[in-house]
């Protein structure tokens, strides 16, 4: 019971979820007769909601975070065909499955954000299932702590306190090869490359709230973060750093790749209809993220394309870099004159 105490305290303190999830893993093995544990993430949007794993981990090896950028999208199950685990996505206890399985839902504010699967090695008394279920708990429980103090409230999109950390994260992967393949071609396959980093704003923002008022202006707001996450990858992380201003981390083999995912976005902003005010449109300026980037450095190379946008018409995705060889911006910039909240 100690030993359990003691793996609670552990998890209640962490801010890191890599961290959280290994460290929950620790504590059902060393704790429990559990041969293998699952947390498996539904990601996607409709009929297309797919089964992606996060961590896996059998007993007599390490804890595995899973790299799901590794394959296409299309290549994890869909929701339907993992019947037993999306029955119990409702429900708040656990599901016995026929293979001694124990499947726990992982829902944040009622939203299902995955399961828990754990295989037992013998079966679980009824205080140990009891302090099982307490173990688990605890781990949805700081989860949902991090998602509240790292996601914008109104979009649901990652916030401004969440960035650094995962630009730190892309900025020390190491780079690989263009991937074979038209330039043209969609993003759906394996995601290779390094990160690209583009600052999106809103154009005449402020006349849609001067014209419609705030309340329409956060509607607008809102069903952007929408298409955003129709438009980029399940791996690509999205952001709204405050106002009208929003940033996504995307990783591409190339400049054009990246261009062309940008402009992919535009294109269903243009499209979109938003009540009320109708239509609108963005600017974007995108940059490589470098080796031994900072955020401030990254974001502030982007802002200045995102500038430029507007100052030439607006509508429209500027590569930091063309714009720098072209002789149109300088080289190096001091400050960035995105907002941060």
């Amino acid at each position: 019971m100690s030993e359990l105490v003691i793996h609670l305290a552990t998890l209640a303190g962490l801010r890191d979820r890599d961290a959280l999830d290994q460290a929950l893993v620790r504590a059902m093995s060393q704790c429990f007769p559990i041969s293998a544990v699952q947390w498996v993430r539904l990601v996607g949007e409709g009929a297309d909601r797919r089964w992606l794993p996060r961590l896996q981990w059998c007993s007599g090896g390490p804890a595995a975070l899973v790299d799901t950028t590794q394959h296409p999208f299309e290549h994890w199950p869909r929701l339907d065909e993992r019947p037993s685990w999306a029955a119990v996505l409702s429900p708040v206890a656990p599901a016995l499955q026929a293979d001694g399985a124990l499947v726990w839902p992982v829902l944040v504010e009622g939203a299902a954000r995955g399961v828990l699967v754990c295989n037992l090695s013998m079966a679980l008394g009824p205080l140990q299932r009891e302090r099982l279920e307490a173990l688990i708990d605890v781990w949805r429980h700081v989860h949902g702590l991090l998602d509240y103090s790292e996601r914008d409230t109104l979009t649901g999109l990652a916030n401004r306190k969440s960035f650094d950390e995962s630009f730190y994260k892309a900025s020390a992967l190491p780079m690989q090869a263009d991937p074979a393949g038209a330039p043209g071609a969609e993003r759906r396959g394996v995601s290779t490359g390094q990160y690209w980093l583009g600052v999106i704003d809103v154009d005449h923002f402020k006349q849609v709230n001067d014209r419609f008022g705030h309340l329409i202006g956060d509607e607008v707001l809102l069903l952007l973060s929408r298409v955003m996450l129709r438009s980029f990858r399940h791996d690509d992380l999205l952001y709204r750093f405050g106002g009208e201003e929003f940033v996504v981390l995307l990783r591409c083999g190339s400049a054009e790749h990246a261009r062309l995912a940008l402009e992919r976005f535009a294109l269903a902003v243009r499209t979109a209809v938003f009540p009320q005010v109708g239509s609108i449109t963005v600017s974007v300026g995108y940059t490589d993220v470098r080796a031994g980037d900072t955020p401030s450095a990254a974001v502030a190379r982007a802002d200045q394309a995102v500038y430029h946008a507007k100052a030439h018409g607006r509508d429209q995705v500027c590569h930091h870099g063309t714009l720098v060889a072209q002789g149109l911006l300088a080289a190096e910039t001091s400050q960035s004159d995105v907002e941060f909240f």
